[in-house]
C-alpha cells in the first residue's frame, strides 16, 4: 500500500500533526500526553522564538487517507555555527509499525538536508536541548515523564532498518529517597557550604525565585555548553521560557546556591511528578484538566529531577553535593517517596556519579540516531 506524504502547510494539518500521537497511543499506560497548546506554541513560527535561528518543516504520512505517520525536519543554524556540523535534526518523529512509512517520512528530511548541503540527519531532537529529545530504546514497561519522550519498543528497530545508527545514549535513574538524609551526604554539604562561605536561598514561593530567572538560564548556557547539540539560549528565549515554566514551580524544590557576594553559582530544577496528572488531562487544561495537575504540585510521592547546573569554576568542589542535600530535604519533608533523575548523557559522568549517594538503578535508555548522507 503506498504512502502518501503531505508537508504541514496550514492550521488543520498542524493540528493533526499535533493530535496524531494522543491516537498512536491511546489506551497506553506509559505514555504522558504533552499539552496541545504547548506542543502548538513550541511549533507555530509567530510563537517559538527559536526561529530567529531555526527553519523548520513538518511532514504527515498518510494511508488510505488517515494519519499514520509524522516528523519535523529542524535547520538549526546555532548549532551549526557552534559545532561546525552541517547536521539536520529530526524530531517530533512518529509512526505505526510499518517500515515503508518510516521510509517515507525520513526520506523527507533528508531529501531536504540534501538541497541545503547538509552532511548528515541525526536525532530525535528539537529545537533547543529543552526540548524533548531522544529514542526510547529501553524501559517500554514504565510510565514517561514530562520532559522526556515515550515511543513504542518498535520504533528503534524500524529506525536502524532504514539506516539509522547510535550517535549517542542517554539514561536515566529511579531514585529512591532516604528516610532521611545520608551521612557522607550531610557531612559533605556542611564542610562545602562552612569553607566556601555558600548559601542556599531560601525561597517560599515561585516569585521569590523569579529575580533569578536570568540568571539560572545564564548558568545553563555555561554548564551545559560542551554536552551534545547543546546551543546557547538567546535573551528572547529566556524570556520565554521564563514565562512558560516559571509561573508553576514549586520554589522548595528548586535549590539556588549563592557565593558570599550573592552570585548565583549552582541550581537544581526539580518538581513534583506530573507523570499521573497530564495522563488524566489528556492533553488539555480545559475544562478540569488543571484539576489533577493542581493536585500533583501540592501533593505528590513521585518527583522529576529535571537538571543541575554548576559554575565551572566551582565545579568538582562539592557544590553539587550541597544541591543535592537541599533536594532530599525538601523531598524528605514533602513525602517524596522516589524519583525519576530524567535523561542524563551517558558520557556525563559528573552527574551520573551523584546517584552513588542513593539506592538507585539505571532503568531506562534513549538514544539519538545519526545517518551521514553519503551512506549508501
Amino acid at each position: 500500500m503506498n504512502i502518501l506524504i503531505e508537508e504541514v502547510k496550514n492550521k488543520r494539518q498542524l493540528r493533526a500533526f499535533i493530535d496524531f500521537p494522543y491516537r498512536l497511543y491511546k489506551g497506553s499506560p506509559f505514555y504522558v500526553p504533552a499539552l496541545r497548546f504547548d506542543e502548538e506554541r513550541t511549533l507555530r513560527r509567530d510563537r517559538n522564538p527559536a526561529f530567529d535561528h531555526c527553519e523548520a518543516r513538518y511532514w504527515l504520512a498518510y494511508k488510505q487517507g488517515r494519519v499514520v505517520g509524522r516528523i519535523a525536519g529542524i535547520l538549526n543554524k546555532a548549532y551549526i555555527d557552534k559545532w561546525g556540523n552541517r547536521y539536520m535534526r529530526f524530531g517530533w518523529i512518529d509512526f505505526e509499525e510499518d517500515e515503508q512509512i518510516v521510509r517515507a517520512l525520513i526520506n523527507e528530511v533528508e531529501t531536504w538536508a540534501k538541497e541545503l548541503h547538509m552532511t548528515a540527519v541525526h536525532g530525535p531532537m528539537g529545537f533547543t536541548d529543552l526540548d524533548h529529545e531522544g529514542m526510547l530504546v529501553a524501559g517500554f514497561d514504565l510510565p514517561g515523564t514530562l520532559a522526556a519522550i515515550y515511543n513504542h519498543p518498535y520504533y528503534p528497530s524500524l529506525m536502524e532498518r532504514v539506516g539509522y545508527k547510535k550517535d549517542i545514549d542517554w539514561v536515566e535513574y529511579r531514585i529512591k529517597v532516604p528516610e532521611k538524609i545520608p551521612e557522607d551526604l550531610e557531612r559533605i554539604a556542611t564542610m562545602v557550604r562552612q569553607r566556601f562561605r555558600l548559601q542556599v536561598v531560601q525561597a517560599r514561593r515561585a516569585k521569590d525565585i523569579l529575580p533569578y530567572a536570568k540568571d539560572i538560564f545564564d548558568l545553563i548556557n555555561t554548564a551545559y555548553a560542551h554536552l551534545y547539540g547543546v546551543v546557547p539560549l538567546t535573551e528572547n528565549q529566556v524570556d520565554y521560557y521564563t514565562r512558560q515554566y516559571f509561573s508553576f514551580i514549586r520554589a522548595d524544590f528548586v535549590p539556588l546556591v549563592i557565593d558570599e557576594r550573592g552570585k548565583l553559582i549552582a541550581c537544581g530544577i526539580t518538581m513534583p511528578s506530573l507523570t499521573r496528572a497530564l495522563q488524566k488531562a489528556r492533553g488539555r487544561l480545559f475544562p478540569f484538566g488543571f484539576l489533577p495537575i493542581l493536585k500533583a504540585l501540592r501533593k505528590n510521592n513521585l518527583a522529576d529531577l529535571y537538571l543541575v547546573a554548576v559554575d565551572k569554576g566551582w565545579q568538582r568542589k562539592g557544590v553539587v553535593a550541597l544541591l543535592m542535600h537541599e533536594v532530599t530535604k525538601s523531598y524528605i519533608a514533602n513525602g517524596i517517596e522516589y524519583a525519576e533523575s530524567n535523561p542524563e548523557l551517558e558520557t556525563n559522568r559528573d552527574i551520573r556519579s551523584i546517584w552513588e549517594h542513593y539506592d538507585a538503578f539505571q532503568h531506562k535508555r534513549r538514544r539519538s540516531y545519526i545517518r551521514f548522507l553519503n551512506d549508501n
